[in-house]
């Protein structure tokens, strides 16, 4: 218990002792509490007190940064003042010392003003914008001037020299022939396909029209002009200037203004010539002068309205390309006659060509005149040449030339008509291309075919009556045997037959066997008669007569002098009058003499085997056997040579 008591009076006291530290800690905190609250009184009170000065304090600092600010505008704008006083000097000193400087001063002058039309608060705004465009209205004028001056200075006419060395190597001249019709050069290849493929594949190289460095500064002055609303005046400018240049190039070259009356005038072969020049005046003017205009219009104007600038280059190249088509047209228009169909496939040909290039280069509205002038140029001549067949044709059925062959050789008109139809063989693929621009539902293969077939059967009739005139039915036969032979010959050496078919090369061989056949019964008949005797070959004894003297019984010795005499003079009539005849080929040649000598020497081999001793034992037999057999065969060895004879030959 005494132990009990003691444990809660100790407890008791450090309960009280905890009581009176917690009236101490509380009595601490109201009296720190009422400390804090006087701090925050007074701080309350000094803040009051300080908010004027912060105001001004703030304020100072505004009113500074705003003093830097407008100082870095002034500092920017008297910048500007400056590059302005700069660029002035440039645009007044002008661009002829130093254009690029001078462009770029009036670039400067630009952004300058581009920089003052922002400051719409600046008091001297206006008049600086208003200096600004003055300056840069008279640099305009200034660069106006300069563009003018540098395409006189740089648009100068192309020298054929330098032109003909911008051809594939196939068409350049060579030095002698300068000087002469380039027209002449590689003569007849132009009309050839393989001509045509070789040039399709020749590299040509477009002339330097204007020095690269100048292009740059035309482009950057046509730049400038067109910005400042003066496109149009520098179109005309350089409109002006590559006109004249190109035309005088081609005048240079020499291209000629010619109409229909003009060449209705001229002989043939001055004609011909120049058809031939303006074959490769067409290649030089497309391939070379008007790709090369093309290209510097291209560069000088790529950022100019597209429109413009398609009618800027229409402008160029107008004129000389109406002077080109002009004299096509002119000869397409002109009198047809066979001897043009070859040099209206070789324009009709180099059209063709050129079109799809034509078609890039003069592009756009502008040039569709131009586009359509040629694409008409091509279907004229085509018309022309297509109605030339026709004309062909009747001319050669209606031939009417005098001219005869005395000696009944190949007629000239049928050599004329071979080599016609192998140059039109020559030219198959231009006049496939041509007859497709008739399109009849036919192959141009079979189109071909009848043309040819119509014009031989054409000289075939006209041969028909030329051999009328020869009185002799033998010449008239050796005649027609003649020029059939020569057609047939003339078209497997060309590989006609390929479109007139094997048929045609047959029938035809058969016709001239026909005519070497009627030529031997009309030519020796007649002779081959006197030795027989009772329509009985000589060599046939029996039928004659009885078996006196060898199988001559019936047959009297005068009957039989006659007979010789009769074979010596037609012979010799017939050798006199056919060595002058004529064969032209060797092998028809030779073939027909073995043909007659095959039944005259053994006819009369026999006949002077049977009839020859009884003249042998006259008087005088060499007056009446003049010839062994072997005579005879020399002597047809002579005939269809186109011998003269100055007398008769005995």
């Amino acid at each position: 218990m005494t132990t009990q008591r003691g444990t809660m009076e100790v407890l008791a006291e450090k309960a009280m002792l905890l009581r009176e530290s917690l009236q101490k800690s509380q009595s601490n905190t109201e009296s720190m509490v009422a400390i804090l609250g006087s701090f925050d009184y007074r701080l309350s009170a000094l803040d009051t007190a300080m908010r004027p000065t912060q105001v001004r304090t703030r304020s100072i600092r505004m009113a500074h940064d705003n003093i830097n600010k407008t100082l870095k505008v002034a500092e920017v704008i008297l910048a500007q003042f400056d590059l302005c006083r700069q660029a002035e000097a440039k645009i007044l000193r002008g661009p002829h010392e130093d254009l690029e400087s001078y462009l770029e001063a009036v670039d400067q002058l630009k952004k300058i003003g581009y920089f003052f039309s922002s400051y719409k608060s600046l008091m001297s705004r206006e008049g600086v914008l208003n200096h600004i465009n003055g300056l840069l209205a008279k640099a305009i004028l200034k660069l106006e001037e300069e563009f003018k001056l540098l395409m006189s200075s740089y648009s100068k006419p192309v020298e054929p020299d330098r032109l003909f060395d911008c051809l594939p190597n196939s068409l350049r001249p060579t030095p002698a022939e300068h000087s002469g019709d380039i027209g002449k050069i590689n003569a007849g290849a132009s009309n050839a396909e393989n001509q045509s493929k070789s040039l399709e594949n020749g590299i040509y190289k477009p002339p330097t029209l204007i020095p690269p460095r100048i292009v740059p500064l035309l482009h950057d002055l046509a730049q400038q002009m067109a910005q400042a609303g003066r496109h149009q005046q520098c179109l005309k400018i350089y409109g002006d200037f590559r006109a004249s240049a190109l035309e005088q190039s081609l005048r240079k070259l020499g291209v000629e203004r010619l109409n229909k009356d003009d060449v209705q005038k001229m002989q043939w072969e001055v004609l011909e010539a120049k058809i031939g020049n303006w074959i490769h005046f067409m290649r030089i003017a497309v391939k070379l002068l008007f790709a090369g205009e093309k290209k510097i219009c291209d560069e000088i104007f790529d950022d100019v309205d597209n429109n413009l600038k398609e009618q800027c280059f229409a402008d160029v190249t107008a004129n000389s390309v109406t002077t080109l088509l002009s004299f096509g047209e002119a000869i397409a228009k002109s009198k047809r006659s066979p001897e043009k169909l070859f040099v209206l496939l070789d324009m009709y040909e180099i059209m063709r060509e050129l079109y799809g290039e034509m078609q890039t280069i003069f592009e756009g509205k502008a040039c569709f005149d131009m586009r359509d002038s040629a694409l008409y140029l091509i279907k004229r001549l085509a018309q022309t040449a297509q109605e030339t067949f026709g004309d062909f044709e009747e001319a050669v059925e209606k031939d009417a030339s005098k001219t005869t062959v005395l000696d009944g050789t190949v007629h000239p008109l049928t050599s004329y008509v071979l080599n016609y139809v192998k140059f039109l063989f020559d030219y198959q693929t231009t006049l496939n291309l041509l007859f497709k621009e008739f399109d009849t539902g036919n192959e141009s293969d079979s189109q071909l075919a009848v043309l040819t077939t119509r014009i031989m059967q054409a000289l075939q009739t006209n041969l028909d009556g030329k051999s009328k005139q020869y009185k002799d039915q033998a010449l008239t036969s050796l005649f027609l045997m003649n020029n059939i032979h020569y057609m047939v010959r003339s078209v497997r050496r060309f590989e006609a037959k390929d479109i007139l078919g094997e048929d045609w090369v047959q029938r035809h061989r058969r016709i001239v066997q026909q005519h070497a056949n009627q030529y031997k019964r009309v030519a020796w008949a007649k002779i081959l008669q006197t030795l027989t005797f009772q329509g009985a070959p000589s060599g046939g004894g029996s039928g004659v007569g009885g078996n006196d003297s060898g199988g001559t019984s019936g047959v009297s010795r005068a009957t039989v002098k006659d007979r010789f005499k009769s074979f010596n003079v037609q012979f010799e009539e017939l050798h006199q009058r056919q060595s002058q005849w004529t064969v032209p080929d060797q092998e028809l040649r030779e073939s027909l003499r073995l043909a007659v000598g095959e039944v005259l020497v053994p006819a009369y081999r026999s006949f002077l085997k049977r009839f020859g001793p009884m003249i042998e034992s006259g008087k005088n037999p060499v007056k009446y056997i003049r010839y062994t057999p072997e005579d005879l065969d020399r002597m047809l060895g002579e005939f269809f040579e186109g011998k003269v004879w100055n007398e008769p030959k005995r």
